[in-house]
């Protein structure tokens, strides 16, 4: 039986190579729906955070105020010749509209422009969706100010 050095240079790529290749495991479609809106008992529709909209909100939490604008020429060409990540957007246009919007809440408060506003509604949110996340942020900077962490 021989031994190989997977440590020595030329060797890792036989690992890669002779190791098999396993398509990742997707949950059946059922597991990946969105959670429905809660009714009150006096009928009013209240919206619910889904774990990816949960998501999308503690991800926009280390986003700075500079993700949000279009990358600018030099940022493009800098990314492209040292493969530096140029802008953290996401790709579905109703995920990135809670990302900028959550972005904002957290380095603004309640402070948001109406255009920002206007804009998160026209991607298919409701304006009591919109004061879920802006609460739900609230609270957790009021949680990480009585901690002390700022």
């Amino acid at each position: 039986m021989a031994f190989l050095a997977f440590a020595e240079p030329g060797n890792a790529g036989y690992a890669r190579a002779s190791a098999p290749v396993r398509p990742p495991v997707r949950p059946p479609v059922e597991y990946v729906a969105t959670v429905a809106p809660v009714t009150t008992d006096l009928g009013e529709v209240r919206p619910v955070l889904t774990e990816l909209e949960r998501s999308v909100i503690g991800i926009a939490r280390q986003d700075g105020m500079a993700t949000l604008r279009q990358p600018g020429r030099l940022s493009r060409w800098l990314g492209l010749v040292f493969g530096v990540r140029i802008s953290p957007q996401l790709a579905d246009p109703k995920l990135e509209a809670l990302r900028r919007i959550a972005v904002l809440s957290w380095k603004r408060g309640y402070s948001i422009a109406s255009a920002e506003v206007k804009a998160f509604v026209a991607a298919g949110y409701s304006p009591a969706f919109y004061e879920l996340v802006v609460d739900t942020i609230a609270s957790a900077r009021q949680a990480e100010a009585r901690r002390g962490r700022h």
